[in-house]
């Protein structure tokens, strides 16, 4: 199973690809994810990049964080779980 990553602090118009792009110099991208504001449609400035295997993810995490892609330097971080959503009308 893969191992997600948080990226931050993207160029805003970073694509999907080219975010692909810089992890594959490290190893195995399974899934890269650019969050987009609902309304406007433009990146959040930060994503999120499925590794391979963790040992892959560790690797692209030293090497990657605080390099620059774009003219931004960004951050590389081991992403938390997702969280379950819970229902609006629990109380």
């Amino acid at each position: 199973m893969g191992k997600r990553l948080y990226v931050g602090n993207l160029p805003y118009r970073l694509s999907e690809a080219e975010l692909e792009d810089v992890f594959a110099q490290v190893g195995t991208v399974v899934d890269v994810t650019i969050v987009v504001d609902r309304e406007t449609g433009r990146s959040r400035g930060f994503g999120f990049v499925e590794m391979a295997d963790e040992a892959t993810a560790a690797t692209a995490l030293e090497q990657l964080n605080g390099t620059e892609v774009g003219g931004r330097t960004i951050k590389v971080a081991m992403a938390n779980p997702r969280r379950t959503s819970r229902s609006q009308n629990s109380f």
